[in-house]
C-alpha cells in the first residue's frame, strides 16, 4: 500500500539554497528564458543531478493552488483519427486540455503539444502518458513541462 504524499507550507528563507535555485531554473525553463535544463542549472548555480533530484518535489506555493498544467509533446502518425484517440484519452482522464497545438505532417508524423489542467484527472500523469503512448498511432509521448 502506498503512503499518500505529504505537504508542508516552509517559508522560502528556511528552505536549502538548492530548493529555491531548482525553483527558478523550472521558472526560466517554463518561460523560455533558458531552453535547456543544463542552462538553466548553470544560470543559477546547481548542478543538472541537484536539478532532476528536486525537480518534481518543488513547486512554489501560488502554482499549487492554481492546479497543475503540464505540456506534453507527441509524435503522431498521420493517420485518420489518431489526433482524435489522443484527446479521447485526455478526456476520460480528467484533464482540462488548455490548449494544442499540431504540425503539419513531414515525413508521416506530426508534433503535437498539448497543455492541459491536471488537478482534476482520475488518474495520475504516469497512467495518463502509459495510455497515450500505448495508443495506435502515438510514436512518441513525453512531459515537454509541468
Amino acid at each position: 500500500m502506498a503512503l499518500a504524499a505529504k505537504f508542508y507550507i516552509v517559508a522560502a528563507e528556511a528552505l536549502p539554497e538548492v530548493f529555491i535555485k531548482v525553483a527558478e531554473a523550472k521558472r526560466m525553463l517554463q518561460t523560455g528564458e533558458v531552453r535547456t535544463v543544463g542552462a538553466a542549472a548553470d544560470q543559477v548555480g546547481i548542478s543538472r543531478s541537484a536539478f532532476y533530484k528536486y525537480k518534481d518535489a518543488v513547486q512554489p506555493f501560488q502554482d499549487m493552488k492554481s492546479g497543475r498544467i503540464i505540456t506534453f509533446h507527441a509524435m503522431l502518425k498521420d493517420n485518420p483519427g489518431v489526433l482524435s484517440t489522443v484527446l479521447s484519452i485526455f478526456a476520460a482522464s480528467g484533464a482540462n486540455i488548455l490548449t494544442i497545438n499540431q504540425s503539419i505532417p513531414i515525413n508521416g508524423c506530426a508534433a503535437l503539444t498539448v497543455s492541459a489542467e491536471t488537478s482534476d484527472m482520475e488518474m495520475s500523469v504516469e497512467e495518463l502518458i502509459h495510455r497515450l503512448g500505448e495508443a495506435g498511432g502515438v510514436v512518441k509521448i513525453e512531459v515537454l513541462a509541468g
